[in-house]
């Protein structure tokens, strides 16, 4: 079924709204003031709350439209469908006020607090790279031929790719080097991730093939159904904080800021606000400061939080996955930082039970935890503590206006928020808000 719709506003998952005869419909690759033709998703049954579709042609384009600079990204009808970039069709500052939109709107609904303005930050060399080559994590299947490709959506289909358009030049060199792109490298059916670091070097030494592929070396690893086939399972990564230099030790199987200036731009920024919220505050009780860093990974918050806060800090960091605590302990013993206490467990339960007791009341705590959110429980936890000063970091808006309205039962108050475009040509992005009590 095909229909002509307006469209009216920004929604969630990179969708539109529009209406038909009094029904909601929720429209892919479409922007707020089109007039479009539309394809409604099938079945389509009469009684649905609401319907999706997609765009099929564009009558009245908005000024935010452009062509889409991956089409296999782009429309089903226009030659795409594989997904992976749904705003492939906006433009850069488009994006931006579509993100903006995007979490003021939820913060109102779910978080109860109305914001006038959000800034949105874009990552160093976003504009230069046309919101391209920003991904050192990428993830493939293999068709029946052992070729890369992507699903279709909407079916079983594989769309055989040869090139990855949002990944970085080094995971591109990286696959290249190991001939992934050429059909029968890979076995057939096979889950594919590619992780490469992002080469800490200037542009002009790694201009030329030859010096990227110096640069990666073996820092890089191509996973087949879980297994390293080329390069190492532990992979170094490092970044620059307030013009100090960390390097840590990650699984390459595991969780990292997928941009390749994210790891260096959230830690800086985090840093930053904790010391404009401090204003010179002294800890409680004259005893030395204390900070949680929940849900803290393999450390990419905690070391910076442990050496330019305060050097005599007392520091905890919670983390559920093993190997990433086990790789956070390693980074902090290899940073000579002997003040954290590197805990791995469930977050909430961890808490409760398992702090030392001269660590039980921060001063600061910094929590990014997955999609889902800290949720109400750790929320309260962390209130109860009494801390003055709470960093949510969130990859999800939603996550984060359910988790503010907890907060702001308790106490708390929003300081300050923004967001970072750390997902170009997607509807994603991250957000980090500062509450204080």
């Amino acid at each position: 079924m095909e229909a002509i719709v307006d469209i009216e506003r920004y929604a969630d998952q990179g969708r539109c709204v529009a209406h038909i005869d009094g029904r909601v419909v929720f429209v892919r690759f479409a922007l707020p003031g089109e007039r479009v033709r539309i394809a409604l998703d099938e079945p389509t049954d009469r009684n649905d709350r609401f319907w999706t579709g997609e765009v099929i042609e564009v009558l009245e384009a908005s000024p935010d439209r452009v062509e889409p600079s991956w089409p296999l990204a782009g429309p089903l009808a226009m030659g795409g469908g594989v997904g992976g970039a749904d705003l492939i069709h906006v433009s850069l500052e488009g994006q931006e006020r579509w993100k903006e939109a995007a979490i003021k709107d939820v913060m109102a609904r779910l978080g109860h607090v109305d914001l006038d303005d959000i800034p949105v930050y874009a990552m160093p060399g976003d504009e230069e790279a046309q919101g391209l080559h920003w991904r050192t994590r990428i993830e493939m299947i293999t068709d029946d031929e052992g070729r890369p490709s992507m699903h279709r959506r909407g079916s079983h289909d594989r769309v055989p790719i040869d090139t990855m358009p949002l990944a970085t030049r080094a995971v591109l060199e990286a696959a290249a080097m190991h001939d992934v792109w050429e059909g029968g490298a890979l076995p057939a059916n096979a889950q594919v991730r590619i992780a490469v670091p992002e080469p800490r070097v200037d542009a002009a030494d790694i201009a030329d093939t030859d010096a990227l592929r110096r640069a990666i070396g073996r820092n890089h690893a191509v996973i087949v159904d879980g297994k390293v086939r080329h390069g190492s399972r532990n992979l170094t990564e490092r970044i620059e904080v307030d013009g100090r230099a960390f390097t840590y030790t990650v699984d390459a199987g595991g969780f990292w800021q997928m941009h390749r200036e994210a790891p260096q731009v959230l830690p800086q920024y985090v840093i930053d606000e904790i010391r404009g919220a401090l204003g010179g505050r002294t800890p409680r009780n004259g005893r030395n400061l204390v900070i949680w860093d929940l849900y803290s990974g393999s450390g990419l918050f905690t070391l910076p939080l442990a050496t330019l806060i305060d050097d005599h800090a007392k520091l905890v960091s919670v983390e559920g996955a093993k190997t990433a605590v086990a790789n956070a302990r390693r980074n902090l013993k290899a940073a000579g930082i002997h003040t954290v206490q590197a805990l791995c467990g469930d977050v909430l339960r961890t808490l409760k039970h398992d702090i030392d007791p001269q660590r039980a009341h921060p001063d600061i705590v910094v929590l990014d935890p997955p999609r889902a959110g800290a949720k109400a429980n750790v929320c309260d936890l962390i209130a109860d503590s009494g801390a003055p000063i709470v960093v949510y970091i969130a990859c999800d808006p939603a996550s984060l206006a359910r988790d503010t309205a907890t907060l702001t039962k308790r106490g708390y108050a929003l300081h300050s928020i923004a967001a970072f475009d750390i997902y170009p040509m997607t509807h994603h992005v991250e957000t980090v808000a500062v509450f204080t009590k």
